[in-house]
C-alpha cells in the first residue's frame, strides 16, 4: 500500500458472494428497500392524481406543480435518510445497477435489491389505484400529450401498437447510471482526492 495515500478505499464487493444469503442485514435491507420504492410511488404518484382531480375546482384547491415537485424531493430525502444505514438508500433499480457496476455491492444483493424495488413499485401503484378508484382511471395519464402519434397495426389483427419510442423501454436508465458510475470515479472522484493529496502535503 502507498504509504502517502491520505484515504483508504474499501475493498470491492465480490461478484458473487453466496454468503450474504444467509445473513438476516441482507433480507432487512431487501425488505427496507421493497418499503421505501412502494411509499415513495405511492406517495408521489397519489399526489399528481390528486393535484388533477382538484385542478378543475378551484386554482388554489391543490398542492399545485411546486407541491408535486416537493412530494418527489422530500420522499426521496426521507426515505434515503430512513433507509442509507439499512439498505444504501437506493430506491432505484438503476442506481443500483451502477453500484453494481462500480463494485460496491454484490451480483446477489443487486438482484436481490431490483427484485424488491420493481415489486414495491408495482405495489405502490396498486395501493394508489385501490384508494383513488375512478380518479386513477381519469388522471393518470392526465400528463400525457393530447395528440397522440400514429400507431401501426399490429400481427394476426392485434390491437395497434404505437410507433413512437420510449425511453423506458430503452437501457437508457441503466445507460445513465453506468455514465454516472464512470464520471463519478473517475473524474469527480479523482480530482477531489488530488485536490486533498495537494491541500495535505503542500
Amino acid at each position: 500500500m502507498d504509504s502517502n495515500k491520505d484515504y483508504r478505499d474499501p475493498p470491492p464487493a465480490p461478484l458473487v458472494n453466496a454468503g450474504e444469503l444467509g445473513k438476516w442485514s441482507l433480507y432487512r435491507a431487501v425488505i427496507a428497500e421493497f418499503v421505501a420504492t412502494l411509499l415513495f410511488v405511492y406517495v408521489t404518484v397519489g399526489t399528481v392524481i390528486g393535484h388533477k382531480r382538484d385542478e378543475s375546482a378551484a386554482a388554489c384547491g391543490g398542492v399545485g406543480v411546486l407541491g408535486i415537485a416537493w412530494s418527489f424531493g422530500g420522499m426521496i430525502f426521507v426515505l434515503v435518510y430512513c433507509t442509507a444505514g439499512i439498505s444504501g438508500g437506493h430506491i432505484n433499480p438503476a442506481v443500483t445497477f451502477g453500484l453494481l457496476l462500480a463494485r460496491k455491492v454484490s451480483l446477489v444483493r443487486a438482484v436481490l435489491y431490483v427484485v424488491a424495488q420493481c415489486l414495491g413499485a408495482i405495489c405502490g401503484a396498486g395501493l394508489v389505484k385501490a384508494f383513488h378508484g375512478a380518479a386513477h382511471s381519469t388522471h393518470a395519464t392526465a400528463g400525457a400529450p393530447t395528440s397522440s402519434p400514429p400507431a401501426t397495426p399490429g400481427a394476426l389483427g392485434s390491437p395497434p401498437r404505437s410507433s413512437a419510442p420510449s425511453c423506458w423501454s430503452t437501457p437508457c436508465p441503466l445507460l445513465g447510471a453506468a455514465m454516472a458510475m464512470l464520471y463519478h470515479q473517475f473524474v469527480l472522484r479523482a480530482k477531489a482526492l488530488a485536490s486533498l493529496r495537494n491541500n495535505i502535503y503542500a
